[in-house]
């Protein structure tokens, strides 16, 4: 059934995308979710919480998905924490250059929300 017990950030401005993903991922897969309408927000989140992983939109007002990856890199408790990236942009070229940035993997939007936990799993080798 689900992946259970694991700690997942969710990053995106679209308050429906956020509530979404936090239903998908804590009802089908077991997760504790926790999530944040910007970059900003999700980073001070993620450093007070310790996710097992973040779930980032890549494209935000202020700060950009790609901006914030970068500035979590540079903070030592968000190093090593894996991100996938949620997209709207679905061209082999803006995927390849997300995986470029460091992040694990990229899921795109629309996403569907029974599957998104899996798709998490999958992406991340979590046990399922």
């Amino acid at each position: 059934m689900g992946t259970g017990g694991r700690r997942v950030v969710v990053i995106d401005d679209d308050p429906s995308i956020r509530e979404v993903a936090a239903l998908a991922l804590s009802a089908v897969g077991g997760h504790q979710v926790d999530t944040a309408g910007d970059g900003t927000e999700g980073m001070e989140l993620a450093r007070r919480v310790r996710p097992d992983a973040i779930l980032l939109d890549v494209m935000m007002p202020t700060l950009d998905g790609p901006t914030v990856l970068a500035r979590m890199r540079s903070i030592e408790t968000l190093r090593d924490v894996p991100v996938v990236f949620l997209t709207a942009k679905v061209g082999a070229q803006d995927i390849s250059r997300l995986h470029g940035l460091g992040a694990v993997a990229v899921i795109t939007k629309p996403f569907d929300p029974l599957r998104l936990a899996q798709q998490l799993a999958d992406a991340l080798g979590w046990e399922t």
